[in-house]
């Protein structure tokens, strides 16, 4: 059996991009919002060299999301390999969107064998494939109240600080680095949550900071 097949039937609706998506065991088209390459802004590899593969949709509804889920380009396997083939990066970064809905064997099996490192963003809501080098978990369940974190396990957990109030101590998930990050509200609360982020990390010392270092520089 396919490690992906309990998604064989699963049906989402995404109502920003009025369309429906079926999750298969196997994908005979992807929808990628888009294909980057730019230097990885924000936890454990922050300041590395990175293959950014962004897919359009999600089953959630989080209130700071930057990505256009209605703008996709259905691409096949063979395509994703070619547009990102003139990057010299080995470090390959599936984010969303959630990519958990769409990510499966026969695309980690077809970055393995370029040779790629395959790190995942993933909101936890649904099982992962096999091989996945490196899982970056950031539950969305003191956001949004349809998350439901599945994942607990991962090598980093990083959480969007909203405030304190509303922010679970995710205990019960193992994580080798946990990394809280300062929601990025657009307006003049920002500078009030990153103090307030600084000041949970040090009275929770298990915590360390990541900020979204590519905004700071001007990067993608």
């Amino acid at each position: 059996m396919w490690p992906c097949m309990s998604r064989m039937m699963l049906r989402t609706s995404f109502d920003t991009a009025q369309w429906t998506i079926r999750v298969f065991p196997y994908m005979d088209k992807y929808p990628v919002n888009e294909i980057f390459y730019s230097l990885q802004g924000e936890g454990f590899y922050t300041g590395t060299p990175a293959i950014f593969i962004r897919f359009s949709g999600c089953n959630l509804t989080c209130p700071f999301c930057d990505t256009d889920h209605a703008a996709f380009r259905r691409m096949t396997g063979a395509e994703i390999m070619d547009a990102i083939a003139p990057y010299p990066a080995c470090h390959v970064v599936l984010t969303g969107g959630e990519p958990s809905l769409f990510v499966d064997d026969l695309l980690l099996a077809l970055l393995h064998d370029a040779g790629k490192y395959v790190a995942i963003e993933t909101n936890g809501t649904h099982p992962l494939p096999h091989g996945i080098d490196w899982v970056t978990l950031s539950p969305k369940d003191h956001v949004d109240a349809q998350a439901h974190t599945v994942l607990r396990e991962c090598d980093e957990l990083k959480v969007v600080y909203c405030d304190a109030a509303t922010l679970p101590s995710y205990e019960h998930i193992k994580a080798g680095h946990r990394f809280l990050q300062p929601c990025d509200t657009g307006d003049g609360d920002a500078e009030r949550i990153v103090k307030e982020t600084i000041e949970y990390c040090k009275a929770h010392p298990c915590w360390r900071l990541s900020l979204q270092t590519h905004k700071l520089l001007n990067i993608r």
